[in-house]
């Protein structure tokens, strides 16, 4: 497995990038090599079962970073947020909350909780669908990459406990070894497209026969960036544009934890270990018949 890319972006968060549509990377195959592929993948609601910020409310609470109060407000959040479909302004709720919650955090005290409990928190919420793709995505030699709105500090380490190739996530701003509440790279809404046109450059994918998965229309942009795209437990609008575009509809329901269902081999590699075997072989028939179906 290669390292996790700890992508640096430095964008303003809420810069629209307008050329976003005719930046799409086509990697040159003049040279004679073949185009790399890339699967990528939003994290909440469509690997994990929560929103993987509010998810960790708990154990921030345990190390006194927030009060009983800011505990039931994320917990009414991380409800509202599983019953809802995630609109523009859920989402700009949410950012508001969490930006606000950590304003002044010790940026290695959060690295550190984020590390300690993280097969505690997330193990369990990985939908098994979706670590059955991953592994099949793998297992037929593509890149996968987690892009999301969330914070590069839950982002990340839940890319290495699946054994992804590349994590792209939100940044704040860090002054003094805390965060000051501002935010500097916002992996939103068409943001997410100039981030995996950035990758694309530099990695050689071919966007264009690269595969998409995503629960909300608030990713719209992401998913019409590249060819195959593919809606996961998609929310009303999402379903909506799907119908309307013919793409394959995935929907999962099995949230379990990892450790039981593979014999993983480190701590570090859990999607690796799940390409041996029958799983790979399922998950390798998944996305054959996601491909299959978009040709239809």
């Amino acid at each position: 497995m290669r390292g996790i890319s700890n992508v640096p972006f430095r964008a303003t968060a809420g810069a629209a990038q307008s050329s976003y549509a005719h930046t799409v990377s086509t990697a040159s195959t003049s040279a004679g090599r073949r185009p790399r592929i890339a699967a990528f993948f939003d994290l909440d609601k469509t690997i994990i079962a929560k929103s993987s910020t509010l998810a960790f409310s708990r154990p921030f609470f345990d190390q006194g970073l927030i009060n009983r109060r800011t505990v039931l407000k994320s917990s009414y959040a991380q409800f509202m947020f599983l019953l809802t479909a995630a609109d523009h302004d859920q989402v700009e709720r949410l950012r508001k909350h969490v930006t606000d919650m950590c304003t002044g955090w010790d940026v290695e005290q959060v690295k550190s909780i984020v590390h300690e409990t993280l097969y505690d928190i997330v193990d369990p919420l990985v939908f098994a669908e979706a670590a059955d793709l991953i592994a099949g995505h793998k297992a037929r030699g593509h890149d996968v990459v987690i892009i999301s709105a969330s914070g590069i500090e839950m982002v990340e380490p839940i890319g290495q406990m699946l054994g992804v190739d590349h994590s792209i996530a939100s940044r704040m701003r860090i002054e003094d070894g805390k965060y000051s509440g501002d935010v500097e790279f916002y992996c939103y809404g068409t943001e997410k497209v100039t981030a995996m046109n950035e990758l694309a450059e530099r990695q050689g994918y071919d966007l264009s026969q690269c595969f998409a998965y995503s629960d909300s229309i608030t990713d719209l942009p992401m998913l019409e960036a590249v060819g195959h795209p593919t809606a996961v437990n998609p929310d009303r609008g999402l379903r909506k544009q799907a119908s309307t575009h013919g793409w394959p509809v995935l929907s999962f329901t099995r949230p379990i934890s990892m450790r039981d269902r593979l014999p993983a081999k480190s701590g570090t590699t859990v999607a690796a270990s799940a390409a041996v075997g029958v799983g790979a072989l399922a998950a390798g028939a998944l996305t054959y018949t996601v491909l299959q179906r978009k040709r239809r």
